[in-house]
């Protein structure tokens, strides 16, 4: 196992010619909420948790997008509920939230 047990990154990017982007779409506050929530939850530090910013993930179309690793599981969330459910289902149980996967197809 590496130096810590999940990662999950944010996609911040910000498109500034009006294409889609994450950034546009409130991924910051995303990230931030994760970030404070996995903190809270003691979920933060070696062999758990660490929550990443990232530029494009190249799945615009879809954002915002966040993606768990080792896991490979993407998801695209809407508010602060939904990163909630994302933190205590998938990053402290391993459980994935299905409902909020983004689909396959979805791309830029």
């Amino acid at each position: 196992m590496g130096y810590f047990g999940r990662h999950i990154f944010f996609c911040l990017n910000q498109r500034a010619n009006g294409e889609d982007c994450c950034a546009g779409q409130g991924a910051q506050a995303g990230f931030d909420r994760c970030k404070s929530r996995v903190k809270a939850a003691g979920l933060s530090g070696a062999g758990q948790v660490r929550v990443n910013k990232a530029g494009c993930l190249d799945r615009c179309a879809g954002g915002p997008v966040a993606v768990v690793y080792p896991e490979a599981v993407w998801y695209t969330y809407v508010d602060t509920d939904d990163i909630d459910e994302i933190v205590d289902s998938h990053l402290k149980h391993g459980r994935v939230v299905e409902r909020l996967l983004l689909p396959p197809s979805v791309g830029k």
